[in-house]
C-alpha cells in the first residue's frame, strides 16, 4: 500500500537565516540580557542540558487569549470577554488592551456572558452544554446543564434570565438563577437565535443565524416578529440607551443599525468577516469581537471608524506541517481553527488562505502535507478535508466522524482517520468517505498521525497511554516505539529519521530514536499543554510539530496562541 507521504524536498542546503522576529535574548544560556529584555522574552528557553544546542524563538508572537467570542460590560463599564477554546473569561482594559484572567479554565469557557442586576456574571459554555454563574463574592456555580449548543444569554426585565441553543440545538429558554423553577422553553425551531438583547419594554431582539433576519420576540407568549431582513449571517444584536438596535453581520463584516419601530437599516461600519459578538457600554460606545483575528475593536457609530483594542496573528493554533521550495524557503501550513493559513518560516508572516465565515471550509485542527496534497481534520466540525497544496483548492470533504483529530492518505482512494470519539483508527474510502473499516479500536487517546518508516506504516501518538506507536496499515500490527511519555501530542519525522515530539505533560519537545526508543530533550518550558474541556478529545488542541528539510522545528503554542521556531545551531 503506497502512502504517498513524501514531502517536497529542497535541492540544496538552506542557510540558517534569522528573521526580523529574532530577539536579543533568543538563547538565554549564552546571551546576557537586561531585566527588561528578559521580561519581553518570557517563554524563550535555555538550551542547557539538551543533547544539542538549539536556538528557540517566537516566530509568531502570541496573545493572552485563545480566540475571543462573547463580551459584556459591568455597571462600571469594565469590559469582559470570553474564550471558548481557552476556557476562560478575561477582563480587558479597552484603552490599553491589557488584560487579566477573571475566571480561568475549565469553568471559564464562555461563548456569551452578561452581568445581572445584582452583579452576578452568567455565561454559556457551548462545548459542555452548561450555564455557569459567578456571584460578586467569587462563588461559581452551575445554573443549568444538558443544553447542547448553549450559546447566547441576556437578562430581561426584573432580572429574568434567557439563553438560546444554536448549531446543536435551536431553542430559547428562560432559566431561574436561584434554581427553584425548572427551565422554561419559550420557543424552538426559529432559525437559531444568536446574541440578543432586551429593549426598555421587555421585548427580545436578536438575529436568526440561518434565516438572515433580525427579529423581535415576546418572551411571555413566544410570538416572533420579523423586524429586518437582507443579512447574510447575522450573529449578534445589542441595543443602546436610546433603543437603537445594532446588528453584526459576520459573513459580510458589517455593523448595521436597525430602527426597531420601522425596521429601517443603516450601515454603521465595515470590518473583516468574523465578528462574533458586540457589547455597548453606558456611554453608548460599541465594541465587537472578531474570532478570526482574536481581536476586540471599538467602532465609532457615527463615522464608522474602527480602533483596535487588542488582536493577534493567530487565534487557535493547532496542527501544522512544513514544506521547502527549490531555494530552501520554508512555508508552514497551519490549522488555526477559524483560518487555514500559511506562515513564512523566515519572517513569520501569516496569510489566511481560508477564513471562517468568508470562505466555505471545515474548520481545521490538524495538517498533514503529502506531496501536492494536504489533509486537514477537525473534531470541531467532525470532518476531514483534502486540499491542493499549491492552489489551496478543496479536493474532497468527508463528514460524520466522531471527533476526528488527524488523518493521512494511505492510498489513492483511502484515508486513515484517527477518531478518538469512537476510540477507532478508521480506513475511509468511497466518493464521500461513506465506506469505513475499523483498523484498530479501544484507543480513545489517539492524538496525531504521520507517515511511518516505510510505505505501509504510520506513526501514531497516544496522549492517554503515553505512547508513540508504529502501525501497519494493512493488518493493524502495532510496534511500540516509545512509552512512558507524558501526554505526547503532535510530532514529525526529522530528516535523519528520528521523531521530534511534543510531550505536553512536561511542556517540552523531545527527539526519539525510532530504533532504540532513546529520548533526548530539545527544548523545555514551552507554553503548550492546555487541558481538554469536558466532552472533548484528550488531545483537545493538538500541539503541532513540523520539522523542515533543514532541520528547523516549528511548534504551535496553545497556551500563548503563538508559533515557536527552534533552529539547530
Amino acid at each position: 500500500m503506497n502512502l504517498s507521504m513524501t514531502k517536497p524536498s529542497t535541492t540544496r542546503p538552506w542557510p540558517i537565516r534569522l528573521g526580523a522576529t529574532v530577539g536579543a535574548c533568543l538563547l538565554l544560556s549564552i546571551t546576557a540580557c537586561s531585566e527588561d529584555t528578559q521580561h519581553q522574552a518570557k517563554g524563550l528557553l535555555e538550551s542547557e542540558g539538551t543533547k544539542d544546542p538549539y536556538l528557540v524563538q517566537y516566530l509568531v508572537g502570541g496573545s493572552d487569549f485563545l480566540s475571543i467570542h462573547g463580551s459584556t460590560f459591568d455597571k462600571d463599564d469594565n469590559y469582559y470577554a470570553g474564550s471558548v477554546m481557552g476556557q476562560s473569561i478575561h477582563k480587558i482594559d479597552t484603552t490599553t488592551g491589557e488584560s487579566t484572567v477573571f475566571v480561568g479554565p475549565p469553568q471559564g469557557m464562555a461563548d456569551d456572558l452578561e452581568f445581572g442586576p445584582d452583579g452576578t456574571l452568567v455565561w454559556t459554555s457551548i462545548l459542555t452544554g452548561k450555564v455557569h454563574a459567578r456571584r460578586p463574592n467569587g462563588e461559581i456555580f452551575v445554573v443549568a446543564d444538558n443544553l447542547p449548543g448553549i450559546n447566547s444569554i441576556a437578562f430581561g426585565k426584573n432580572g429574568r434570565l434567557f439563553v438560546t441553543q444554536v448549531l446543536w440545538g435551536d431553542a430559547l429558554w428562560e432559566l431561574d438563577l436561584k434554581g427553584i423553577k425548572e427551565p422554561r422553553k419559550v420557543i424552538e425551531n426559529m432559525g437559531h437565535l444568536n446574541g440578543f438583547d432586551f429593549d426598555k419594554d421587555g421585548y427580545l431582539y436578536g438575529p436568526l443565524l440561518f434565516k438572515g433576519k433580525a427579529v423581535r420576540v415576546d418572551v411571555d407568549s413566544g410570538e416572533l416578529t420579523t423586524l429586518a431582513t437582507g443579512f447574510k449571517i447575522p450573529v449578534a444584536a445589542n441595543l443602546d440607551s436610546n433603543d437603537n438596535l445594532y446588528v453584526a453581520d459576520t459573513a459580510l463584516g458589517r455593523m448595521v443599525r436597525v430602527d426597531i419601530k420601522t425596521g429601517e437599516k443603516t450601515l454603521v461600519a465595515t470590518v473583516e468577516p468574523g465578528i462574533d459578538n458586540l457589547a455597548i457600554n453606558s456611554k453608548d460606545e460599541l465594541f465587537i469581537t472578531n474570532m478570526n483575528d482574536n481581536a476586540v475593536y471599538q467602532i465609532h457609530t457615527r463615522t464608522g471608524n474602527t480602533r483596535k483594542v487588542v488582536s493577534s496573528e493567530l487565534s487557535v493554533p493547532g496542527g501544522l506541517d512544513v514544506y521547502s521550495d527549490e531555494l530552501g524557503n520554508e512555508t508552514i501550513l497551519l490549522a488555526d481553527l477559524f483560518t487555514y493559513s500559511t506562515v513564512d518560516g523566515n519572517s513569520g508572516e501569516v496569510v489566511d488562505m481560508k477564513r471562517a465565515l468568508r470562505d466555505t471550509f471545515e474548520l481545521p485542527m490538524s495538517v498533514n502535507i503529502q506531496g501536492d496534497n494536504v489533509v486537514t481534520t477537525s473534531w470541531f466540525t467532525n470532518a476531514v478535508e483534502i486540499y491542493d497544496r499549491n492552489s489551496h483548492e478543496i479536493l474532497a470533504t468527508y463528514h460524520n466522524f466522531k471527533q476526528p483529530v488527524d488523518a493521512v492518505i494511505i492510498n489513492e482512494d483511502e484515508v486513515l482517520v484517527a477518531e478518538p470519539g469512537s476510540g477507532s483508527l478508521l480506513v475511509v474510502s468511497g466518493d464521500h468517505g461513506e465506506e469505513r473499516k475499523t483498523l484498530l479500536e479501544n484507543m480513545p487517546g489517539l492524538a496525531a498521525l504521520r507517515p511511518g518508516s516505510d510505505d505501509d506504516t504510520v506513526y501514531i501518538s497516544d496522549v492517554i497511554n503515553g505512547q508513540l506507536l508504529e502501525v501497519d496499515v494493512d493488518d493493524g500490527d502495532i510496534t511500540v516505539i516509545a512509552e512512558g511519555l507524558d501526554k505526547p501530542e503532535g510530532f514529525d519525522v526529522a530528516p535523519d529519521g528520528s521523531i521530534v515530539l511534543a510531550e505536553v505533560g512536561k511542556q517540552r519537545v523531545v527527539r526519539i530514536n525510532v530504533k532504540t526508543g532513546e529520548l533526548s530533550e530539545i527544548a523545555r518550558n514551552l507554553a503548550i499543554g492546555l487541558a481538554p474541556a469536558e466532552s472533548t478529545p484528550a488531545v483537545y488542541i493538538q500541539t503541532g510539530v513540523a520539522v523542515s528539510d533543514a532541520g528547523n522545528i516549528y511548534i504551535s503554542s496553545d497556551l500563548n496562541t503563538a508559533l515557536y521556531k527552534i533552529t539547530p545551531q
